[in-house]
């Protein structure tokens, strides 16, 4: 593998607290990063043998329902060490929501209050999830991304306060 996607190294990262399933992974990958980085079922299951097949992952315990634990391995650790320390490139926001407000002025007003209040509690309910992880956040890296998760919601608050709907 000569260059790792952000998915694989949000995965390799993971795999340093010790082994996971695929499950698991989903799970930890929503549970730390859902905030401002989204990964699929899919995503996670075609990468983890892609990483495995390219040495940077084995295969640990199996699990019960023939689920599988993975395991980094030191090329992996090493791959993750030469990701971190490379050029990220463009950081893009892809949001569908952002993306329907951009063009809501092709909807009607009654369409455009429909959007509009139907995100709100989602945002305000990401709002207060991001306020509890800052909170709970114990080393200075978790807290900065957090409190980033913070101002991120609020920014999204704010937008939705200020789509015309009318």
């Amino acid at each position: 593998m000569s260059e790792l996607n952000s998915t694989s190294a949000a995965l390799l990262g993971l795999l340093h607290d010790g082994p996971m399933t695929g499950g698991q992974l989903v799970a930890a990958v929503a549970e730390r990063f859902g905030g401002f980085f989204s990964v699929t079922r899919s995503q996670v299951y075609r990468e983890l043998p892609a990483l495995a097949q390219n040495g940077l992952l084995r295969l640990g315990k199996q699990g019960p329902r023939s689920s599988q634990q993975y395991v980094i391995t030191a090329a992996g650790k090493r791959a993750f060490k030469a990701w971190l320390n490379s050029e990220p490139g463009p950081d893009n926001l892809r949001s569908p929501l952002v993306l329907r407000l951009a063009y809501a002025g092709s909807l009607t007003a009654r369409q455009r209050r429909g959007l509009v209040e139907a995100a709100r509690p989602d945002a305000a309910a990401r709002l207060d999830a991001a306020k509890q992880d800052a909170k709970a956040a114990e080393d200075p890296y978790t807290k900065a991304v957090a409190d980033f998760a913070v101002a991120h919601s609020r920014a999204l608050l704010k937008l939705l306060d200020t789509v015309p709907t009318d």
